[in-house]
């Protein structure tokens, strides 16, 4: 096997000299025949040869056998003449059935030259072979010879223009489906702390890159300012080298980005960087910085405008529904604090177990939107008693039977007032307030609801209730000392309280004593 360049033939000494001025890559032929005199013929008549302002480049096998190897181990090989009788009486027959049916390259033009037309008849050749011309040696001539290359080349050329179409519409097509994929995700986020990890993780899938990056957040009307100082923009997230630079100062060349980005109002593409500029209604702008890039393609740009646009509408419904979300828990928690203070319970109770509950939600498992559920419904567990008279409400003694039986009706009455909500928060209060007196072993009220029958919110803020109410001074009772409370705890677990999650608890009660501590009503 040869592969001979125009340098190693003096039949192309001047090929050099012209190549400097030629508008692509040499076309590629590969001559296929035992004969070398062959070779050096077909080199010749094509010496000045050129499509395209685009020379040729031979590759030379003397074998089928051979240029099978060549194959394997050469790319974007235009067009090959192959001599039919060589190793064999079929060997160039053989050998076009092999590129065609194992190699599997339908893109190569293949003209079949012999010098025994009677060995392989054309007729039968062209209806058996996938071939694009079929020659006897003896009529092909240097001008005929010109003739078949300049048609096999822009066959093969054309061809290579659809097939690189195909794959550009293939890429636009992978390209859409990410964007449709990765801002969809970002729809699902419900915290600016899991949209900036979103959003870091998404540019990467879409950009199919690995890289360093850096999520910033700036007010728009800081951004309007031409002396924007550095802490105006506040890093939401990052990764690689910057996992952790929210601790330090931004870089002075990133910064000049960032305020360039902000100035133009626009994506930046610089040799190796790339600021993506995002900005959101609610009058804020997203700024994403990422390193090592190299190139990004034409296609790449295309598909981060599209993600900018769709990131933006994702930012701003984020923080729509966190103003909604914060107005729900606002509001709940004001609630719960007119419940509380009217029955006189401690001025924090509201906030310890919103805490509480949220600890002991992550602790048994549930994730991070039903932990955040919990967090919000569990101020509202006693709102029920917004409708019990003050002479039971207030009583610092024993409650009589019919007493007991009116504070007991708080449950329901606390249910009435929530349930039939589509609010999920409510809906999540409204289940609080009905079970959170029931008891694990079925002894507990209004319903005697037993086991896990008892929704797992209940469960849990039945045990942070009564580790509240234990550890805190209420108006028939003083505080008790944390181990008779964590005592009292452990000797109802399986009765009163789930087992596993008594466990959990006591076994976490560093957390909750720290949460206990820090919102003391002293503070």
């Amino acid at each position: 096997m040869l592969i001979d360049m125009a340098k190693k033939s003096p039949l192309f000494s001047g090929k050099k000299k012209t190549a400097e001025t030629e508008t692509g890559p040499a076309w590629r032929i590969l001559i296929v025949d035992d004969e070398p005199d062959v070779h050096t013929v077909t080199k010749l008549a094509l010496s000045r040869f050129k499509l395209d302002n685009r020379g040729i480049e031979f590759i030379n096998a003397y074998s089928g056998e051979e240029a099978k190897r060549v194959l394997q181990q050469e790319k974007d090989v235009a067009m090959a003449f192959i001599d039919v009788v060589m190793e064999s009486d079929h060997a160039g027959l053989e050998l076009v059935r092999w590129i065609r049916e194992e190699h599997k390259n339908r893109s190569i033009r293949l003209i079949l030259r012999t010098g025994q037309p009677g060995q392989a008849p054309e007729e039968d050749v062209i209806v058996n072979y996938d071939i694009n011309d079929y020659k006897a040696k003896a009529e092909l001539d240097s001008r005929k010879l010109i003739t078949s290359v300049y048609s096999a080349l822009r066959s093969y050329r054309d061809i290579m223009e659809i097939e690189a179409a195909k794959q550009t519409q293939i890429r636009y097509r992978e390209g859409l489906e990410r964007v449709v994929k990765a801002t969809s995700g970002l729809f699902e986020l419900r915290t600016l702390h899991h949209f900036a990890d979103g959003l870091l993780t998404q540019v990467a899938n879409l950009l199919n890159l690995n890289n360093e990056t850096l999520l910033l957040t700036c007010n728009a009307i800081d951004a309007m300012s031409k002396e924007l100082s550095t802490d105006k923009l506040h890093i939401l997230a990052g990764t690689g080298q910057f996992a952790s630079h929210h601790e330090k100062a931004i870089p002075e060349s990133i910064e000049k980005l960032l305020k360039r980005a902000l100035e133009e109002k626009t994506c930046l593409y610089e040799d190796n960087l790339f600021v993506g500029y995002f900005p959101a209604k609610s009058g804020w702008i997203n700024l994403l910085y990422m390193d090592n890039i190299h190139a990004i393609g034409d296609l790449d740009k295309k598909l981060i405008d599209i993600f900018a646009i769709n990131v933006g509408v994702a930012f701003e419904n984020l923080l729509l529904n966190k103003e909604l979300e914060d107005t729900q828990s606002e509001l709940i928690f004001r609630l719960g604090d007119v419940v509380e203070s009217r029955s006189k319970e401690a001025a924090n109770h509201v906030k310890r177990m919103a805490e509480y509950c949220y600890i002991l939600a992550k602790l048994a498992g549930l994730d991070d939107q039903q932990a955040d559920l919990i967090k919000h419904a569990s101020p509202m567990h006693d709102i029920g008693k917004i409708a019990t008279p003050d002479s039971v409400l207030l009583k610092p003694g024993k409650l009589t039977e019919e007493e007991w039986q009116i504070m007991r009706q708080h449950p329901a009455i606390g249910h009435q007032i929530l349930g039939n909500s589509e609010r999920p928060i409510l809906n999540a209060a409204a289940i609080i307030a009905m079970q959170h007196h029931e008891k694990y072993d079925g002894s507990g009220y209004p319903d005697g609801l037993k086991g896990e029958d008892i929704h797992i919110f209940a469960r849990i803020v039945a045990i942070a209730d009564v580790f509240d109410a234990l550890s805190h001074e209420r108006c028939y009772k003083p505080a008790w000392p944390l181990d008779e409370v964590i005592a009292e705890i452990e000797k109802g677990s399986g009765s009163h309280f789930d087992p596993a999650l008594t466990t959990l608890f006591i076994d976490n009660i560093d957390k909750f004593n720290k949460v206990r501590l820090a919102l003391s009503d002293t503070n």
